[in-house]
């Protein structure tokens, strides 16, 4: 089963890349593209004397609406000669209520397309956004890093912990691993002790090669002290153009105050990384 209906979610046109990257999967995929166009009101009633709030609102929530309602018609423009099946959608929510809108849509799509979350050019809210369609949405997501460059996934690394989180994100990306020309399953520094023991990754590499995937496992040292920077440099040692992994095995609080792979690599991905969690 392929991906056949592809969600992106633009909060700003300067977000481009992002849909170019949406309509170049699209095609891949012979999918369905639908575009959702948001305005976002950054309103915070807190920071308003008694009694000028409603004012403030109304004007914000009218900007959020003229805002989103001209994303829709330049995505429209922009996808009108384009050769795929799509539909733009737009609407306008508060910051509070962005993840419950994002999640609905996230929720019936087989496959998120956005940028990158963190660092630098990312839309103010594309972190909320991502995570959004992660969890609200249980959608795989797949974070371009500058555009999707054709072509894509012929050689995939898979970063494998043995984790729920990373189960998740292989078999969401099965029919992209079943059509890769080479799979690595990367295992960084397995514990002896962990469920798999003597042999990280073995079971994992059975059942994608009785899917017909052509996977092979490596086994590294943990020679940085961060595990996004291991498999960057390890996806540039071998080739590979595109990285499968789980998301947010430890919770977003503690990843946005102390770190961790899923916000580091979402902030220095190379590669497109499809994230399911």
């Amino acid at each position: 089963m392929g991906y056949k209906t592809i969600l992106t979610v633009l909060t700003d046109m300067s977000q481009h890349q992002q849909l170019d990257a949406a309509v170049a999967m699209t095609r891949r995929e012979d999918a369905h593209l639908d575009v959702f166009c948001m305005g976002v009101d950054h309103t915070q009633s807190g920071y308003y004397y008694a009694g000028a709030s409603a004012y403030v609102f109304q004007e914000s929530i009218d900007k959020a609406m003229a805002a989103a309602s001209e994303l829709e018609e330049k995505v429209r423009e922009k996808l009108n000669p384009e050769d795929i099946r799509w539909s733009v959608d737009s609407a306008v929510a508060q910051v509070g209520g962005l993840s419950t809108l994002v999640g609905m849509r996230a929720r019936y799509s087989d496959l998120v397309v956005l940028n990158r979350p963190y660092g630098e050019g990312a839309t103010p809210d594309a972190e909320a956004v991502t995570e959004a369609a992660l969890f609200e949405g249980s959608a795989p997501v797949l974070i371009v890093p500058d555009g999707l460059k054709e072509p894509f996934g012929k050689k995939i690394m898979i970063a494998w912990n043995q984790s729920n989180e990373a189960m998740a994100a292989v078999r969401r990306a099965m029919p992209l691993l079943v059509a890769a020309e080479s799979v690595e399953i990367t295992v960084i520094d397995p514990s002896p002790n962990g469920p798999e023991r003597s042999d990280p990754g073995g079971a994992l590499c059975q059942m994608l090669t009785r899917h017909g995937v052509k996977a092979e496992i490596a086994v590294l040292a943990r020679t940085l002290p961060l595990i996004s920077d291991i498999l960057n440099r390890r996806a540039t040692e071998i080739g590979a153009d595109m990285l499968v992994m789980g998301a947010y095995g430890h919770s977003r609080f503690r990843q946005a105050i102390l770190g961790g792979a899923t916000r580091n690599m979402l902030e220095k991905a190379e590669v497109p990384v499809l994230m399911a969690r």
